[in-house]
């Protein structure tokens, strides 16, 4: 066999499966929605695709190795000049060098038309937003059905045996909602909407001198979805006292930013800026 015809066959393939695999990564969902709503395309997960984009990637790389051992010649006169003298820094290489510079630096600056390219993914995947919804909290799929249910609000008890009624089966509350999904081949978001019912009915606080309503201990669901100003309104707190206090915290925050969205500016997940 020609091993630089197959170096070069593989190197073609694995480079059009990479474009493939590429563009799907571009518009899927994030992670926390993909997984939520248990979302595939032509029946493999994110996850799944992910994979295949990783280890094709590889193999393409190895394969790119073996083809310029073999064209190791051909690349050596792109690198030479009219004289036959070998030169690195050809103009060609410049340009191509400056290419990359821009590519990355653009990128970094969020510089259009680079900037652009991010947006429409961005868009893509808030449409995804739209159509899938997304879980209470990130990543809730991992949590056990106790733990789920107490950070949603919801009673325990009413919620297995709503669970149980509608014939999803699971060992025990420790059980994560992927676990019970995946056994049941449905979605944790399914799970959920099937749980719903049994949420509890927050219990409200109120100051004893001035009567006025007090921010719940925890999040109730939908609170990541409020401005930092709509949340202050809701419960009569003074804007700049917050918005100070955060900065002080060393928390980058706009009133007009969503809890879910100074989460992501900072590394935190929502209910971790809530409880600040």
């Amino acid at each position: 066999m020609n091993m630089r015809r197959i170096s070069s066959l593989t190197s073609l393939l694995t480079f059009l499966i990479t474009i493939l695999t590429s563009v799907i990564l571009y518009i899927v969902p994030h992670g926390r929605v993909a997984y939520w709503a248990d979302w595939r395309l032509w029946g493999l997960t994110k996850e799944d695709w992910a994979g295949i984009h990783t280890n094709v990637g590889f193999l393409f790389l190895l394969a790119l190795v073996v083809h310029v051992f073999y064209n190791w010649k051909a690349i050596l006169l792109y690198l030479k000049t009219k004289s036959k003298s070998l030169r690195i820094v050809t103009p060609e290489f410049n340009v191509a060098l400056l290419l990359t510079v821009i590519c990355i630096l653009g990128t970094y600056f969020g510089l259009p038309p680079f900037s652009t390219v991010l947006n429409i993914s961005e868009g893509f995947k808030e449409a995804a937003i739209q159509k899938y919804g997304e879980p209470p909290y990130g990543h809730a799929e991992l949590s056990s059905l106790k733990t789920f249910t107490k950070k949603t609000n919801l009673d325990l008890d009413k919620a297995m045996v709503l669970l149980a009624t509608a014939g999803y089966k699971f060992d025990s509350a420790e059980m994560t909602l992927k676990e019970v999904a995946e056994r049941h081949g449905i979605s944790p978001q399914d799970l959920y909407k099937v749980m719903k019912s049994a949420e509890r009915k927050n219990e409200i606080r109120m100051d004893a001198v001035t009567g006025k309503v007090l921010m719940p201990e925890e999040p109730v669901p939908g609170t990541g979805r409020l401005t930092l100003a709509d949340l202050c309104s809701q419960y009569g707190i003074n804007m700049k006292q917050v918005t100070r206090h955060l900065k002080e915290q060393g928390l980058e925050a706009e009133v007009s930013d969503t809890i879910k969205k100074i989460g992501e500016k900072n590394d935190l997940n929502p209910t971790d800026v809530y409880l600040k």
